[in-house]
């Protein structure tokens, strides 16, 4: 989109300005692990303020997560500078100012000397597990360890890493760069001094931190999850279709969708994969149910708006 020249100028400059560069808080280097989806936008938003490593075991990933940065903050600050008429100069200047802050790790211990480490990996519990006491005898020991898990309890990270008092659940909304919501999560376990700089590091980002108990979903997807699911037994025993669901839910409780077409955003395979791992980890808990419409849908395939057809069929982002 900007010439390499201009690129190139601005880049200079930016991580000249960079080396010297500090946040006003006790945080100053954040680690981000796993550049997916969630784990790019994370670093994106920390880029603005921090000194940034990302780490992700997949080397294709890394590359990947990184250049969509990029090609998100060009977008960012093209928009903004839309009618500037010295607009190519300064967005790649801007764009090479924050892109100068992120550094991309060969290894873990590249994380190393972070002030918190944000770990937005594959959501297994057994891998989750495993990397956490990694962290735990590689990070100096006064790094924050925190989790963008979106289900699993952070007590179970917390012991693995061996350092219970420095984990917290940071958990963040798609996509990060426009959901200003964040779940900050409190352990039994977890130091208040951890907590507190945990929860303005979310603020620095520019979010709307919340406070949580490490309870299963925290609050969103422990209220929403089975808000979907009751939604699907509803159609599971014929008492309404789903049309007629969706359209009660729109109009009168005011939401911009119906459950079973926000369903078909989320993913049936993603709302299984949460509600078998609560009925595991809870299995007297009446509120994690396995519908048979999920199941049949996850069985077939029909896994939503990513593959075309859920609950309803579609054409990308738009409902047939």
């Amino acid at each position: 989109m900007f010439s390499s020249r201009l690129l190139a100028q601005a880049g200079l400059a930016s991580r000249q300005a960079s080396r010297h560069f500090s946040s006003d808080g006790s945080i100053q280097k954040v680690g981000i692990v796993g550049m997916g989806l969630m784990g790019h936008g994370i670093a994106q938003m920390a880029a603005e303020k921090f000194q940034v490593v990302a780490f992700d075991a997949n080397a294709d990933a890394l590359k990947k997560g990184n250049t969509a940065i990029q090609k998100s903050l060009e977008k960012v600050w093209s928009k903004k500078l839309k009618d500037d008429p010295e607009a190519e100069s300064k967005v790649a200047a801007n764009v090479n100012e924050r892109m100068s802050r992120i550094s991309l790790a060969s290894g873990v211990e590249d994380l190393a000397d972070c002030d918190i480490i944000v770990e937005a990996i594959i959501e297994n519990l057994d891998i989750k597990r495993d990397f956490y006491k990694t962290l735990g005898e590689v990070c100096k020991p006064d790094t924050i360890l925190a989790s963008n898990t979106s289900s699993f309890p952070i007590n179970e990270l917390a012991v693995a890493s061996g350092r219970p008092e420095q984990v917290v659940g940071l958990h963040f909304f798609n996509p990060v760069q426009l959901m200003k919501l964040v779940e900050v999560i409190q352990t039994d376990s977890t130091d208040a001094k951890v907590f507190e700089a945990s929860f303005q590091f979310a603020k620095d980002l520019n979010r709307e931190p919340v406070k949580c108990k490490d309870t299963p979903g925290f609050i969103v997807n422990r209220l929403l999850v089975p808000y979907l699911t009751q939604a699907m037994e509803l159609l599971d025993r014929g008492e309404a279709s789903k049309e007629d669901i969706d359209t009660a839910m729109r109009l009168g409780a005011g939401h911009p969708m119906g459950p079973l077409t926000l369903a078909d955003y989320v993913g049936h395979d993603t709302i299984l994969a949460i509600v078998q791992g609560w009925r595991k980890l809870y299995p007297d808990n009446p509120d994690f149910k396995e519908p048979e419409c999920l199941k049949k849908l996850v069985a077939e395939g029909k896994l939503g708006r990513k593959t075309g057809e859920g609950f309803y069929k579609w054409d990308g982002a738009k409902k047939l």
